[in-house]
């Protein structure tokens, strides 16, 4: 298995759009990186394409700050996200 930190968890899930907003407890998370969505009995890999913070589009988000993703596959509240190396 890849190398992988825990860099933060999902704080809210919207269904309908498939969006997970994230907030970041650890480290610096950009579009480009690929991060891993686990929880429960679910996991799952993905390319970060694009991020928004307050609705405008961002490059990166660092330590403590909260911004949305989309995601390829269902997520629930409370899932850790890993940055894989």
């Amino acid at each position: 298995m890849s190398e992988e930190k825990l860099v933060g968890k999902i704080i809210h899930y919207f269904g309908n759009i498939s969006v997970g907003v994230i907030k970041l407890t650890d480290g610096v998370l950009k579009i480009g990186n690929t991060i891993r969505v686990r929880g429960g009995d679910s996991e799952f890999d993905q390319e970060v394409t694009s991020m928004q913070a307050e609705h405008i589009n961002i490059e990166s988000a660092k330590k403590g700050e909260e911004f949305a993703i989309k995601l390829d596959q269902k997520a629930h509240k409370g899932n850790t996200i890993y940055l894989v190396r």
